[in-house]
């Protein structure tokens, strides 16, 4: 079933409906964004986008499949409560769905039906951020972005149902939230706008450790212009995210690798 490090998956163009097909397209390059941008964890931690047009389903990893490899064949699609509804053929690898995935993603996508995608990360950044007690803090303008994010607080890895409604809760109806001694999690209207919320919440960690491991004092911001800036990012004051910078970052896949379109 592989061919140079390649796994043959036969191409489901087609077979769904094009707008499922584009979604799928879509998710297949934010996991190969996710990976190029340093935020992966080989095979762990998930993305979902719920399909267009088909009530109470969404797209996500197969299990066992690294970030750099998702094509939009690969995918699978399943309901809100974890059961694969289509799988391609995996031969004897027989992939399935990440069961900590499907508590998180089904749990948000029920809750939110206004989500289209949902993105889940434990990058190095994220995880130092979500160890620490005074969380993400607004140090830089990318930070501020993030003033109000949420926090929810560690209960073990998110295999039992009875952990969603805490999870939803806690998310709220904000777009970015800190998985305490975990990680990361953001969503969006679209892939597009799912993906730029995580690389500036990555960014954000990631400028915060830098910061911090200087050992010398901060320069800190008036809550005035704290809340001004923050209000200047969010959706009723300027454009969705996502609009201008993914049809650019598609083009940046296509120069790097196509595939994800298989």
């Amino acid at each position: 079933m592989t061919k140079q490090g390649i796994l043959a998956i036969p191409s489901l163009k087609g077979k769904v409906s094009e707008a499922e097909w584009q979604a799928r397209v879509d998710l297949a390059a934010c996991y190969r964004l996710v990976e190029i941008y340093g935020m992966a964890d080989m095979m762990a931690n998930h993305i979902s986008a719920r399909v267009p047009g088909e009530e109470g389903t969404y797209l996500i990893n197969a299990y066992g499949m690294m970030y750099e490899e998702i094509t939009a064949s690969s995918l699978l699609k399943v309901d809100h409560h974890g059961n694969i509804l289509t799988k391609p053929d995996f031969g004897s690898l027989n992939y399935g769905i990440n069961k900590a995935g499907a508590v998180i993603h089904s749990a948000v996508h029920h809750a939110r039906p206004e989500v289209g995608c949902v993105i889940h990360t434990h990058s190095w950044a994220s995880m130092a951020i979500s160890s620490l007690e005074c969380g993400l803090l607004p140090l830089t303008q990318t930070a501020m972005r993030f003033l109000k994010i949420s926090y929810h607080d560690y209960e073990g890895v998110v295999l039992d149902e009875a952990e969603q409604e805490s999870l939803v809760r806690d998310l709220g109806t904000g777009e970015a939230m800190i998985l305490r001694n975990h990680g990361a999690l953001t969503v969006g209207r679209t892939i597009g706008e799912a993906f730029n919320w995580m690389h500036r919440l990555e960014l954000a960690c990631r400028a915060q450790i830098g910061s911090l491991s200087c050992n010398t004092p901060l320069m800190k911001v008036s809550q005035p212009v704290l809340e001004d800036t923050w209000n200047n990012y969010q959706p009723g004051t300027r454009r969705p995210y996502g609009v201008m910078e993914w049809p650019a970052l598609l083009r940046k896949l296509d120069r790097l690798d196509p595939s994800y379109r298989d």
